[in-house]
């Protein structure tokens, strides 16, 4: 099996290849090739054999056809910006949110001769739009009120239209935040509700932008590879018409965030989070759902944490190598 993941130098890209570089197979299929693209260079382990590397930009004329050449039966499409510098840059969200995949999306058309391959799609929740209910279910509309939004919905539909028509096979994954999020901060919107775990926990101090009482759904990134990998081994029928669905995850305040934090690393831990208000940041969040209904999600196998305790432990053991600081 070939399997292409493109985005592989962002953290989710390169806990998948981890995976994938581990397990060396895929619902029972062996791994014989990966090829791994983004804009900069993807590290290949240096374990593994038979790994690509190709650095390019999948907008940029001829770059998807020449990444799709050789066939991959399995594509993990994983690249873009994130949400803050979709809304910062317009032009440089929409190229690569949005160019990125529809060019890939021609590339496989354009092959012929029966390539028929398994695109699995990184989408988002910020695809849906207010006034909201209680509880989102996965048939609610999608009103987005962001950039970064228009351009995950936009991307789900072509998805949906090249499966309808017999181009290939593949799932579109709403992700909820993925925390806790390990490195330096990007400049995604929702990185905060990673700093405010991640950076007291090494010593240093976090900056809160929003107010404590904010509502969000998260999965680690542990859970946020297990779903890509789940969603690779689903059929057409199982998924049926409605290839987009929303994944699950914990819902939680920031205050509960907070609280988990102060119950497994202490009080001097906790206190290194400075509240400071930034309106951009809340702007965006406040256009954000908060609470999901994935019954559809969890009925086809996909699993995620029960508690925000548990996403900080995941953090701690895969980041921190069990260190609490």
């Amino acid at each position: 099996m070939h399997v292409l993941i493109t985005g592989a130098a962002g953290m989710i890209g390169r806990r998948l290849t981890e995976r994938l570089t581990r397990d060396g197979a895929l619902h029972g299929a062996a791994i014989d090739r990966l090829t791994l693209t983004d804009v900069v260079a993807a590290a290949a382990p240096s374990t593994a054999a038979r790994v690509g590397v190709a650095t390019c930009d999948l907008a940029a004329p001829g770059a998807a056809a020449r990444i799709v050449a050789d066939r991959p039966d399995v594509i993990f499409h994983v690249a873009g910006v994130v949400s803050g510098e979709a809304e910062l840059d317009f032009d440089k969200g929409y190229r690569s949110n949005l160019d990125g995949l529809l060019a890939l999306l021609q590339a496989i058309r354009s092959t012929g001769d029966g390539y028929h391959p398994r695109l699995v799609f990184t989408s988002s929740c910020a695809v849906y739009g207010g006034p909201y209910p209680d509880v989102i279910g996965d048939h609610f509309h999608l009103t987005p009120l962001t950039s970064y939004g228009t351009q995950k919905a936009v991307c789900e539909l072509l998805l949906a239209d090249h499966v309808r028509r017999g181009i290939l096979d593949g799932a579109g994954l709403r992700l909820p935040a993925i925390t806790v999020r390990p490195g330096a901060a990007n400049k995604a919107a929702s990185g905060f509700f990673s700093s405010i775990i991640r950076e007291p926990l090494a010593g240093r101090e976090a900056v809160l932008p929003v107010d404590d009482g904010v509502l969000h759904t998260h999965a680690s990134p542990r859970a946020a590879v297990g779903f890509l990998i789940h969603a690779a081994g689903l059929s057409r029928h199982d998924l049926g018409d409605r290839v987009n669905l929303t994944m699950p995850g914990v819902c939680c305040t920031v205050a509960e965030q907070i609280a988990a934090l102060r119950r497994i690393a202490g009080d001097k831990v906790s206190a290194r989070i400075r509240r400071e208000p930034d309106a951009m940041v809340m702007r965006i969040v406040d256009g954000w759902p908060h609470r999901f209904d994935a019954a559809r999600a969890l009925g086809l196998g996909f699993a995620a944490e029960r508690s925000f305790d548990e996403i900080i432990r995941i953090h701690i053991d895969d980041d921190r190598g069990g260190s609490v600081g």
